[in-house]
């Protein structure tokens, strides 16, 4: 596979501006009708129609997330690279990337639930990869630093569907930018058998 480059930028987190949605007005304009003068008194005036004040519907903001409250939806699995990073550096394991949309996508809720919560995988990915959750929500904000850093990965690997598994080797150069060469990937897969049969094969396909 060939390699990609990434740099990555961890900022600090920012709250977002304001609501975009503005709410509208509407009102029917009020009509009158006179009556015949009979006497010297002034014409009466019919009652104006009533108002139809509508308001548009204002769609609640995402919540936006803190840096230091946020965590992986599933359990073990590292959000930030340069921490999936040292603990592949250390134990020499590749990263196996889940890019995913956890709050809104089915295919997303199907594979978390055929693999990532089935027995036997944690011990599994325990013993073979470094787990990281990249996270494209759409009912909460994860914090800008997470944001941007998902942003560049799924444009470094080119990743226009989820779930998107990318199984990949990490390094640095000396300027702090990382070397990404990439092993494999796959999508949703309907067992736990079958996935780990294809994650395996790119294992044993590394350098």
């Amino acid at each position: 596979m060939k390699n990609l480059l990434f740099a990555l930028i961890i900022l600090t987190a920012v709250a977002c501006g304001g609501d975009k949605n503005a709410s509208v007005d509407t009102a029917a304009t009020p009509t009158a009708t006179t009556q015949p003068a009979r006497t010297t008194q002034a014409p009466r005036t019919a009652q104006p129609a009533k108002a139809a004040q509508q308001k548009a519907p204002v769609r609640a903001q995402p919540q936006q997330i803190d840096l230091g409250d946020y965590k992986a939806k599933n359990e073990g699995w590292h959000v930030i690279l340069e921490d999936a990073y040292a603990e592949s550096k250390k134990t020499g394991k590749p990263i196996m990337a889940n890019f995913t949309g956890s709050d809104w996508c089915g295919w997303c809720k199907r594979l978390d639930k055929s693999v990532f919560h089935q027995p036997g995988f944690a011990k599994w990915a325990d013993e073979n990869v470094v787990l990281l959750e990249l996270d494209f929500p759409r009912r909460f904000k994860v914090p800008e630093a997470i944001a941007q850093q998902n942003r560049g990965l799924q444009q470094s690997f080119q990743v226009r569907g989820y779930p998107s598994i990318w199984l990949f080797d990490l390094d640095k150069d000396d300027t702090g930018k990382f070397n990404i060469s990439a092993l494999g990937k796959t999508g949703y897969t309907k067992t736990l058998g079958e996935f780990q049969t294809t994650m395996e094969k790119y294992i044993a396909g590394r350098s």
